[in-house]
């Protein structure tokens, strides 16, 4: 699929400073990321990959910088702020009410009410509404089979996995955080949440991808933006890098691209 929307910024981070007491979790973090780009964020542990993302989430407020959606700067105060811009974070967990059924957690917090005005006023869900754009939704984003009425405690980590995009993008979400999304991914499972990524960001949504699987971030990423010790050291073409380039640039061996060639040389 060819994306022709590379060029266009969706996502401008500038300086991004956050303060915890006495101890700055970020350090002046800039990156961009354009529509339809899928942006690998790494990082080892404590690098403050985490710290960003809940920023760009609107969990925490940035101590200093500007976070700017489509080239105007957002303050987030609340994660329905960001919602509100165009973010969606899927995190690790996914965030999902295992209880409900698929097409619940689909449309939650975003029901769609009954047509008939008096069962609107009442609170009442047009719930075979929701099943119908539910069931175009999964048609359109996924050939994983996916029984809508089914709890999603009976899915698989894969299928959640996919239901957590979904509803993303159902929610209108332009940018999509994904934190770690294929750790607990057998092969086939990978494929299906891999493909849906592929998908969206074809037609213009711009993923960033929280991983410390470098195979993974070479076949699914445009660049890799990487944090150490809560400074963004380096934004590269994945294209243009080997894995071991990578894994010198995450253990902060590199400052600049000579380091790093004669770092990895060193590795093999």
């Amino acid at each position: 699929m060819i994306r022709t929307q590379l060029d266009q910024v969706a996502l401008n981070v500038v300086d991004l400073h956050k303060q915890f007491s006495i101890n700055e979790a970020l350090k002046g973090v800039s990156f961009t990321a354009n529509r339809g780009e899928v942006v690998a964020l790494l990082g080892d542990n404590g690098a403050g990959k985490s710290t960003l993302v809940n920023c760009i989430a609107g969990k925490l407020e940035p101590s200093h910088g500007e976070i700017q959606i489509n080239g105007r700067a957002q303050v987030f105060s609340s994660p329905s702020m960001a919602q509100a811009s165009g973010i969606a974070v899927v995190y690790q967990d996914l965030a999902l009410v295992k209880e409900m059924t698929v097409v619940e957690n689909l449309f939650l917090n975003n029901e769609i009410k009954h047509r008939n005005v008096i069962l609107n006023r009442l609170g009442w869900l047009d719930k075979k509404a929701m099943l119908k754009h539910g069931q175009k939704l999964l048609q359109r984003l996924t050939n994983m089979a996916i029984d809508l009425n089914m709890p999603v405690s009976k899915l698989s980590i894969g299928q959640q996995q996919v239901v957590a995009l979904i509803r993303a993008v159902n929610v209108g979400a332009d940018i999509i955080v994904m934190d770690e999304p294929t750790t607990a991914l057998g092969n086939e499972q990978y494929n299906h949440v891999a493909e849906l990524i592929r998908l969206l960001s074809s037609q213009g949504v711009t993923i960033l991808l929280v991983s410390h699987n470098l195979v993974q971030v070479k076949a699914l990423c445009d660049r890799a933006v990487v944090l150490f010790q809560g400074q963004s050291v380096a934004d590269v073409s994945v294209s243009e890098c080997n894995e071991m380039e990578l894994l010198a640039l995450i253990n902060g061996v590199m400052q600049d691209e000579t380091s790093v060639r004669l770092a990895c040389e060193y590795a093999r």
